[in-house]
């Protein structure tokens, strides 16, 4: 198996001198047209954190914040060559998936990652969207939990997510545990299930597993109702933060601070979800210990 690789210090890569500190994330996605989420919602988030972003686009869709209308999976020659062309010129500190699309797709990323030996890879496993179109096929789901998830140094499945990818229902606080323990037995290096998506009132608790440890970790700020790409927002998020050296545990408290300060600030820009507002700053600290 590949060994999973984690963050550089050293930053050797085969491009130039190295004489910039500015480092750099890659997002791994479909196009979102209405902007809230994917590839756009990325780079917005890599830009907050004073990253270098760059794109691998998968899928052209037509959507808004409503909901998802068509998609068009770009060949899997085509993602392949995207993913060259950026390795052969960046340093690159983190990778996140998104929406992958198809079998063909993943396997592809599982391969680029096998000829690139990239570092700090976050598996957001986009599988259905808000309004149930189906964003992976079966196949798809397989060849990830197969050939992908192992490689992750993190994966951030939601609450509906996570219970496709475990075969069982999460719908608590014990059954997230459960799952994200599970994430990890099937090969990730640290697995966190978000509670966003189970509709519980109150703050909401994200369950993260380390591989060795399990910490039930309290939202630091909170805003009611959901919003339009929370889920890319979070992923693109925890890559930034391992792309800066903070480790999972670090990343994630930093994600979740981020993604509710984001859309604290968010607007109804049309007749969909709230759209998150990437104009605030991440956390440069986050006091005080959450409830294990």
């Amino acid at each position: 198996m590949l060994e999973k690789q984690g963050a550089r210090t050293d930053r050797t890569c085969n491009n130039n001198d190295m004489t910039t500190n500015v480092r750099c994330a890659v997002t791994i996605a479909g196009s979102d047209s209405g902007g809230g989420a994917g590839i756009q919602a990325d780079l917005k988030v890599f830009q907050a954190f004073d990253l270098y972003g760059a794109s691998i686009v998968t899928a052209v869709t037509a959507q808004n914040s409503r909901e998802v209308f068509t998609i068009k999976p770009l060949d899997a020659v085509i993602v392949a060559a995207q993913i060259d062309s950026v390795a052969a010129d960046l340093c690159i500190d983190a990778v996140k998936t998104g929406m992958l699309v198809n079998a063909a797709t993943v396997s592809t990323v599982a391969a680029a990652f096998e000829r690139h030996m990239f570092p700090n890879l976050v598996v957001d496993p986009v599988l259905v969207s808000t309004n149930g179109t189906r964003l992976l096929d079966e196949e798809g789901i397989f060849v990830l939990s197969e050939s992908l998830l192992p490689l992750a140094r993190c994966v951030t499945p939601n609450a509906a997510e996570a219970a496709i990818l475990v075969g069982e229902p999460v719908e608590g606080i014990e059954q997230m545990v459960r799952a994200a323990e599970r994430l990890c037995s099937m090969g990730a290096d640290s697995a966190v299930v978000t509670g966003g998506h189970l509709g519980a009132d109150g703050p909401l608790i994200d369950v993260l597993c380390d591989g060795g440890q399990v910490h039930e970790i309290h939202a630091t700020s909170y805003s009611e109702g959901g919003g339009h790409g929370t889920g890319c927002a979070f992923s693109a998020a925890l890559a930034a933060g391992l792309a800066n050296g903070l480790n999972v545990y670090e990343s994630v408290r930093g994600a979740q601070h981020y993604v509710g300060q984001a859309l604290a600030s968010g607007f109804l820009g049309g007749v969909g979800e709230t759209l998150l507002w990437h104009g605030v700053k991440p956390a440069t600290s986050l006091e005080g210990d959450d409830a294990e």
